[in-house]
């Protein structure tokens, strides 16, 4: 195979670049679980600090970090509203029902984009032990299925101003909020300030192996700590994993608008419109999905078909223009069949 694999499955294949390994074997450690290792405490501080909240905690994974998060704001037996194409319905296994007895609701929404009336509309008050009482909603920036579009500041702000009215909580999966931030211009700080609990990831565009994070109030933050060790989530000299973080925060924050530019440009080999395109995903419509994605395999560029006529590609650090390039003519002729 010529050219070398391009692999636009997802922005989590990604390996460590040498800088950052370099800072992973430099790191300072110690016994993260009793709450002494530097550079995770530092890595925490960093995140809570750049979104606006007083505390964060370090997990293995978004999915992880999600649970504890929606945990904090809703307890057995309530309800999380979210759309129905959501990280945590659709694609967490239903940890939420099966650990912690949260039911949900969901709503249809287009591209994933939030309308934060509709959605407050669908508020149930506590009416005793007659209906389900909504406890939080959850709202996902950017929206990985959607096609990575970015929330408006303006719903997000409008659906918390209206959720502290009605007395309920909002949770937001920030998995690939970096690249809303640097696609939106918005800040984090404003971002972080829509949301009672906000989850990071750093293993998707910023191409740490490893980790996210979850912020909140400081007494927030000690009860997820103990439900992450209660969970199986405590480790001990962790400050390695979270060196990758750090060193990505410093490197690969602003780059991503290479990611995002070069997803526009496979956009029209797609047949999907680049201004549609926000961040890093791109989802097309195709004939015949599974067949395009095996002959482009065959070439060695790898996307993923998630149903019959649905293709998605990713773009991230790993791939550059050339590569870029590459999958554009792969996946033209593909198309053609």
């Amino acid at each position: 195979m010529t050219g070398g694999l391009v692999d636009l499955r997802s922005d989590t294949v990604t390996k460590p670049t040498r800088g950052m390994r370099e800072a992973i074997a430099a790191a300072e450690v110690g016994d993260d679980v009793y709450g002494e290792d530097p550079t995770v405490r530092e890595l925490e501080e960093r995140v809570a600090g750049l979104l606006g909240h007083e505390a964060a905690l370090f997990t293995g994974t978004g999915s992880l970090a999600n649970l504890l998060g929606v945990a904090l704001l809703v307890r057995p037996g309530q309800e999380l509203l979210c759309d129905a194409q959501a990280h945590v319905v659709r694609a967490e296994l239903g940890a939420h029902a099966s650990v912690h007895g949260v039911t949900t609701r969901t709503w249809h929404a287009e591209r994933g984009l939030l309308d934060a009336d509709e959605v407050l509309a669908m508020v149930a008050p506590d009416a005793g032990p007659f209906i389900v009482r909504t406890a939080a909603i959850a709202v996902e920036n950017s929206h990985n299925f959607g096609g990575g579009t970015v929330q408006p500041i303006e719903q997000l702000q409008r659906l918390r101003s209206g959720a502290l009215e009605r007395g309920v909580s909002v949770h937001l999966d920030g998995a690939r909020l970096w690249n809303a931030h640097v696609a939106s211009g918005t800040s984090l700080q404003e971002y972080g300030a829509c949301a009672d609990t906000v989850m990071v990831a750093l293993s998707k565009g910023l191409g740490a192996p490893v980790g996210s994070l979850l912020v909140s109030s400081a007494d927030r933050i000690a009860a997820a700590r103990d439900q992450r060790k209660r969970l199986g989530g405590g480790m001990r000299q962790v400050g390695i994993l979270a060196a990758a973080g750090l060193y990505a925060l410093d490197t690969h924050l602003e780059r991503l608008a290479d990611d995002h530019a070069h997803a526009r440009r496979l956009a029209d080999v797609l047949g999907v419109d680049p201004a549609t395109v926000d961040t890093n995903i791109v989802i097309g419509d195709v004939a015949d999905a599974p067949a395009v994605a095996a002959a482009a395999a065959e070439e060695g560029v790898l996307v993923s078909a998630l149903g019959p006529r649905i293709l998605r590609a990713v773009t991230h650090l790993d791939v550059d223009e050339a590569g870029i390039e590459r999958a554009v003519d792969v996946l033209g002729r593909a198309l053609k069949g």
